[in-house]
């Protein structure tokens, strides 16, 4: 089989389900009566006419797509997207209302907290069960079944009876069942985040490897750090519809930077969040002008405009910068680093830092800041702006934005020594 191959075909597909609208619940005796005689009469009467506008939702709407054989593909976007339906559909779990999904080989799917798994059975008995279901005979069961034990960290329990198991044994043998039966498309839902960080880290890993041995993966996740470490490819969903498919970098970046209205400048007069000191925050080049978007290598500033400064002593200030989609710090100071105080003043105070030859990885980032009197927090503003990093050129573009570049990018040289 080629790996160019395209082992999943999706044209023009579509589900629709009917949702309802029950009338009030009666209050009086006679009421409660006469909607316990009605009731079926008017459920059968509305089963047999076409739904209305109200009562449809259309959880994917034309949606097609074509994935080869050997591609880790993510797919992501908000709750409500049609990610879960997609995945279901995929999995032959539940038809399509319009269109159709052609699909070479066998599905292991992860979509829910033990899927596949009979609770009464062992753990054990569901490896069988799942194998069978697979098209597998028992000595390749039996072949895969210690790997299987192993991978899933259960041995103590596997004759315990699944109905016993946390969610996180569950989620760690339905895993552990799905990767290792061979199966030629491996379809995982976001339930990968019951498991703890160790499990998870070793469910990736598992899931390159499968995809190193030519066969495909679906991956669903609302982790962005995880969809980039492990997928090259992204389709973006939106309100059941595809967005757009492409490279992860650039579709996670479209998912994740959503222009808002002055994401870059945070007011006090214009905000929901309550700060008792920090009256405005703003984003600008080195000219004061107000800017959302920097380039790699480009100084960036941030204007902090503090009201009332009453009681504070030896005034200390402080940001981090993190990554937006993974959430993680990347980097942090504080004005007292470079020697530099205030205390209680009449009238504003504005401040002004300023991070020369910014070497962020083309991404978007949040601002968090705090201030503090006398060693001691009295306001803290979390992720209370948002900026985005471009590649200056296009061959930055080019490796910035490749997974394994990482976050910061440091000046380095590469030389050879000689023996």
């Amino acid at each position: 089989m080629s790996t160019s191959e395209t082992v999943i075909r999706v044209e023009n597909l579509g589900k629709r389900y009917r949702i309802g609208t029950n009338n009030p619940p009666a209050r009086s005796l006679g009421g409660k009566f006469k909607n316990a005689v009605t009731s079926p009469f008017e459920w059968l009467g509305k089963q047999m006419r076409p739904p209305t506008e109200e009562e449809t939702l259309w959880a994917l709407k034309d949606v097609s797509f074509e994935i080869k054989r050997g591609n880790v593909v993510g797919i992501i976007g908000r709750n409500g997207a049609g990610k879960s339906t997609l995945l279901k559909i995929l999995s032959r779990i539940t038809e399509p209302t319009t269109g159709f999904a052609e699909i070479k080989g066998r599905v292991g799917a992860l979509l829910e907290v033990g899927t596949g798994m009979h609770p009464e059975l062992t753990g054990r008995e569901n490896i069988y069960q799942n194998g069978c279901i697979l098209g597998m005979r028992k000595w390749e069961i039996d072949k895969k079944f210690d790997e299987i034990v192993n991978f899933s960290g259960i041995e103590k329990f596997i004759d315990t009876p699944v109905k016993r198991y946390s969610s996180g044994q569950r989620v760690r043998l339905g895993f552990a069942i799905a990767a290792h039966l061979e199966p030629e498309l491996l379809v995982v839902d976001e339930v990968l985040a019951v498991g703890d960080t160790e499990f998870q880290n070793k469910c990736i890993g598992k899931m390159k490897d499968v995809a190193g041995h030519g066969r495909t993966v679906l991956f669903v996740s609302h982790n962005m750090g995880a969809i980039k470490q492990l997928c090259s490819e992204c389709i973006l969903l939106n309100k059941g519809s595809v967005e757009q498919i492409g490279p992860s970098y650039e579709i996670i970046e479209k998912y994740i930077f959503e222009p808002k209205k002055n994401t870059w400048i945070y007011d006090k007069k214009d905000t929901e969040l309550t700060s008792p000191h920090i009256k405005s925050i703003t984003s600008t080049d080195i000219k004061g002008e107000s800017k959302a978007e920097y380039r790699y290598q480009e100084d960036i500033c941030f204007e902090i405009t503090l009201g009332s400064t009453d009681g504070i002593k030896k005034g200390n200030i402080g940001i981090s910068i993190e990554n937006n989609s993974t959430e993680e710090r990347v980097f942090g100071t504080q004005a007292q680093f470079s020697g530099f105080s205030f205390s209680d003043k009449a009238g504003e105070i504005v401040l002004k830092l300023t991070l020369k030859n910014l070497k962020l990885t083309p991404n978007t980032y949040n601002l968090s800041i705090a201030l503090y009197s006398d060693a001691d927090q009295v306001d803290f503003l979390r992720s209370v702006i948002q900026f985005k990093v471009i590649a200056h050129l296009l061959e930055e573009s080019a490796f910035l934005s490749k997974n394994d570049v990482g976050t910061y990018y440091f000046d380095h040289e590469w030389e050879e020594l000689k023996p």
